[in-house]
C-alpha cells in the first residue's frame, strides 16, 4: 500500500505550486503533460461512503470510474476505480468498463455494483472533473500531482448531466509514496511550505452540491 498525503490549498496559484516543486531539493520533475480527468463517483442510497469519510472511519471504501478527456461527454476507455483506505494508506483495484453515454448511467451503476466486493447497490451521486500535473523526484520514490479548476455536478437531484454547475476554486497538492519509503518521507515535507489537511473531492463536492 502507498501513502497518499494531500494540501488543501486556498488562494494559491498553481504556478506558486509549481515553482515550489521545481525548486524542491528532491529534483522533481514533470513526468506527463498536464491533462483533464473525469470522475463520477457511486455511493448507497444511503451514502455510506460519504458518511464513513466524514465520520474518518480508518477503513473505507470509495467507487469511481474515471475517464481522460478534454470534454467531459468525449468517453473513451473508462475505468473503474475501488479505492481502499486504511488510515493514510491507500491502494485501489482497476477494472476496464464499456463506453458509456452520461445520458444513461443504468448499466454502468449495474457494473460498478457487481464489482463491489459485497454486492452492494450502487447509485450515481456526484461528477466531477479537474486539471492534473504529475511530478516525480528525480529519485523516483515520491509522486506529485497538483490539481485545479475543480468541478462538480450533484447526480443526487438530477439524473442527467447538464453543465458543472459548482466551482471549488482550491488547488489540491497529493504526495504519493510506497509504505516502505516513509522513513525519508520528511525529507520531503520539510520543503513543502503548505500545511497539510485532510483533503476529499468527493465530500467536498457533496458538500457543495446537496448540505
Amino acid at each position: 500500500m502507498r501513502y497518499e498525503r494531500k494540501y488543501r490549498l486556498e488562494g494559491v496559484h498553481p504556478e506558486v505550486v509549481r515553482q515550489v516543486l521545481r525548486n524542491h531539493p528532491a529534483s522533481f520533475r514533470k513526468t506527463y503533460p498536464d491533462r483533464q480527468i473525469n470522475n463520477i463517483y457511486f455511493d448507497t442510497a444511503s451514502l455510506i461512503a460519504y458518511q464513513e469519510n466524514v465520520d474518518g472511519v480508518p477503513q473505507r471504501r470509495k467507487f469511481r470510474v474515471r475517464w481522460y478527456a478534454s470534454h467531459i461527454e468525449e468517453i473513451k476507455n473508462p475505468t473503474l476505480e475501488i479505492k481502499i483506505k486504511d488510515n493514510l494508506l491507500g491502494t485501489k483495484k482497476s477494472y476496464a468498463v464499456d463506453d458509456f453515454s452520461l445520458d444513461d448511467l443504468q448499466a454502468l451503476s449495474k457494473t460498478v455494483s457487481n464489482h463491489s466486493e459485497l454486492k452492494l447497490s450502487l447509485l450515481p451521486t456526484l461528477i466531477n472533473s479537474y486539471q492534473r500535473s504529475y511530478y516525480e523526484s528525480f529519485s523516483g520514490k515520491f509522486r506529485m500531482t497538483i490539481d485545479w479548476n475543480l468541478s462538480y455536478f450533484s447526480l443526487l437531484s438530477a439524473r442527467r448531466f447538464t453543465r458543472y454547475n459548482l466551482i471549488d476554486s482550491a488547488s489540491i497538492l497529493e504526495i504519493k509514496y510506497e509504505q516502505k519509503h516513509d522513513d525519508i518521507a520528511d525529507d520531503i515535507f520539510r520543503f513543502i511550505p503548505f500545511r497539510y489537511s485532510k483533503s476529499s473531492k468527493y465530500v467536498t463536492g457533496m458538500q457543495l452540491a446537496n448540505f
